[in-house]
């Protein structure tokens, strides 16, 4: 068995471009088809690109994120996704605090996540939460995915901490 050895963080983040949607859809894809998160279609991911971030190495896409923003005070980290290869080596913590930055600028107070890696984004502040309590609105994606309504996934929210300003 070969031992994998682990690359250095040499990329950037950056919001995602129109010329990324392909590499986007082919990263989604290959989670998709392992039933690992929800498959987007070229259409949805051009009809939402605004909300999508990319980790970018040498022109390569490595690493997508989108934060979606769902009501006054509440958006989702969703398509959190690192090429295999690439995993494990703090891609997809940039990616995480990438989305907890801009909901903080953006004061959105809650950011919730439904995944199957609950203890990665434990590390974050997200703490478990009842499905149930988040709005029926987030549901509308849901309803494409092949295991509903019958969810496997874990809900996880984060409440930022309320900034006081200084007078």
């Amino acid at each position: 068995m070969s031992e994998h050895k682990q690359q250095p963080i040499s990329g950037r983040i950056r919001p995602a471009r129109m010329g990324d949607v392909r590499a986007i859809h082919a990263l989604l894809a290959t989670f998709a088809n392992k039933g690992l998160m929800l498959s987007r279609s070229i259409s949805s991911l051009y009809d939402h690109l605004r909300d999508f971030v990319v980790y970018e190495e040498n022109g390569t896409v490595l690493g997508i994120v989108a934060l979606h923003i769902c009501w006054d005070d509440l958006a989702e980290i969703r398509s959190l996704a690192v090429a295999e290869e690439r995993q494990k080596c703090g891609i997809g913590a940039l990616l995480v605090e990438s989305c907890l930055d801009e909901a903080n600028s953006l004061e959105i107070g809650k950011v919730f996540v439904l995944t199957y890696q609950a203890a990665f984004f434990r590390k974050f502040g997200f703490k478990d939460c009842d499905k149930q309590d988040l709005p029926h609105k987030i549901w509308s994606d849901c309803i494409h995915c092949p295991k509903f309504p019958d969810c496997d996934e874990d809900a996880l929210i984060r409440t930022a901490e309320r900034r006081t300003s200084a007078t």
